[in-house]
């Protein structure tokens, strides 16, 4: 699997609850996909450098996850006919770019296995 960075811009005159909620069913069919959420960075709402669908304000929030190339598909039909979705894209990420994106993430799940794997026979010797 690929691990991929999805950004999306929901429609800012949206409530709060409705936005937790699409985005929600996005998380939904990822993981329905096939796919791992890895990390969620919500940056709220912000001035868009340009106006789209009439609106100067966007909700953004970005996405990074572990999914099959096909899913990748599915995700994008369903965002074009999603409206609380006003713009998305979606980028495969190098190994660069996982590293620079994601950089705590396998260190840290490697180091709690490998202290884990120490500090069990210290405490029963």
């Amino acid at each position: 699997m690929d691990i991929y960075e999805n950004i999306i811009i929901f429609n800012a005159s949206l409530s709060d609850e409705d936005i937790e909620t699409a985005s929600g069913k996005i998380k939904d069919l990822i993981t329905s996909s096939g796919g791992e959420i890895l990390k969620v960075d919500v940056w709220g709402r912000r001035k868009l450098a340009y106006e789209i669908q009439k609106q100067n304000k966007g909700f953004y929030l970005l996405l990074f996850f572990k999914s099959p190339s096909a899913a990748i598909r599915k995700l994008e039909d369903y965002y074009k006919v999603f409206d609380p979705v006003m713009k998305y894209m979606v980028l495969k990420l190098g190994q660069k770019q996982i590293d620079a994106a994601l950089p705590a993430a396998p260190v840290a799940a490697a180091g709690a296995a490998v202290s884990g794997e120490k500090a069990a026979p210290k405490s029963e010797a």
